[in-house]
C-alpha cells in the first residue's frame, strides 16, 4: 500500500461533501505532475484529504476504490482522475504550520512543492501524520 495527500478548498470540495458522498471521481486536476500521481494510485491506497487555501490542514484520510480512468471533467483524455472513499475524519486535524514545525517531516512533498496538489507520503511521515491527528496509520 501506497501513502498520498491529495488537497482540496474547502470551498470547492470539503471534507464534509466527501463524507456526504461517500465515493467520488477525484476530477479537476490539471497539472502533469499532480495527474502522474493520481495514474501511479492503486486499489486500496490511503490518502490524508487536506484542506488548502485558508485553512492548510490536515481533516480526512480516503481510500482509493477505483483506479484511474480519463477524468470526464476535461476534455483531453490524458488527465486522469482515481474513485476516493472518505474513510474517517482525523480526531485533531493537522495544520500546515504544525507539519512545518515539525523537523521529521521536513522531506515531506507538501512542505517542499506546496503546490502540488496530489503528493506522495512516505510510510515514516504517514505514521507521524496519523500520530499527530489521533488516528491509527
Amino acid at each position: 500500500m501506497a501513502f498520498w495527500l491529495v488537497k482540496s478548498e474547502p470551498g470547492a470540495w470539503s471534507w464534509d461533501d466527501q463524507v456526504r458522498d461517500g465515493v467520488t471521481a477525484w476530477t479537476g486536476v490539471r497539472n502533469f505532475q499532480a495527474c502522474n500521481n493520481l495514474k501511479a494510485m492503486k486499489l486500496g491506497d490511503r490518502a490524508f484529504f487536506y484542506h488548502s487555501v485558508d485553512e492548510k490542514r490536515i481533516v480526512g484520510i480516503v481510500e482509493v476504490v477505483r483506479e484511474a480512468y480519463p477524468d470526464p471533467t476535461a476534455e483531453d483524455p490524458r488527465w486522469m482522475c482515481p474513485d476516493l472513499k472518505a474513510v474517517t475524519p482525523l480526531a485533531r486535524p493537522v495544520t500546515l504550520a504544525e507539519i512545518k514545525a515539525d523537523p521529521r517531516l521536513s522531506d515531506l512533498a507538501l512542505v517542499r512543492q506546496s503546490r502540488l496538489s496530489v503528493t506522495p507520503v512516505d510510510d515514516t511521515a504517514w505514521g507521524i501524520l496519523c500520530g499527530l491527528g489521533g488516528v491509527a496509520g
